[in-house]
């Protein structure tokens, strides 16, 4: 992660704030959600908000964008908003149900909710919409937390048990 004390910016005891401070770290360090030129609207504890313009090379021979740009989209929406608590975690498993296209020029919108959290183990569910909010694509991931913090130098939360 980057190096930054995010102390000096944040109150990392309020979790609307620990949220956002784990989602400017996560950024920092994200190639693939710059590149795509995703746009982190809102995240909260267990909630993100991402946005993806559909660009011209993101589109396939049928026209319309192309299912691994969507599913970058969920993906990253599925992984800030499991990270928000300070707790790195990473996907076990997911799974995407398309809906309707997405186009050139649209502008996709992915929010992404935790419906459950028990140790180490999420669940998580993520709604495409375009910017009419028609739905795009439904997909669901499941996480798993590893040792660490998100924030450098700072202590995670102690509701995960020890020993998990």
């Amino acid at each position: 992660m980057a190096e930054q004390n995010y102390a000096d910016k944040y109150d990392l005891n309020d979790p609307q704030q620990l949220a956002e401070a784990c989602a400017e770290a996560l950024l920092a360090d994200d190639p693939l959600t710059q590149e795509l030129k995703m746009t982190v609207v809102k995240v909260g504890p267990g909630y993100a908000e991402l946005t993806m313009p559909v660009q011209d090379w993101m589109t396939n021979g049928h026209n319309t964008c192309h299912g691994g740009m969507i599913f970058s989209l969920a993906d990253s929406a599925f992984a800030f908003s499991c990270n928000t608590e300070n707790h790195p975690t990473v996907a076990a498993g997911c799974s995407i149900d398309y809906i309707s296209p997405g186009h050139r020029g649209d502008t996709l919108t992915a929010k992404a909710n935790k419906t459950h959290q028990r140790g180490r183990t999420g669940v998580y569910d993520i709604r495409v919409e375009n910017q009419k909010g028609e739905l795009i694509a439904l997909f669901r991931g499941r996480s798993h937390r590893i040792r660490g913090v998100v924030i450098p130098g700072t202590n995670h939360d102690t509701t995960l048990p020890e020993g998990r």
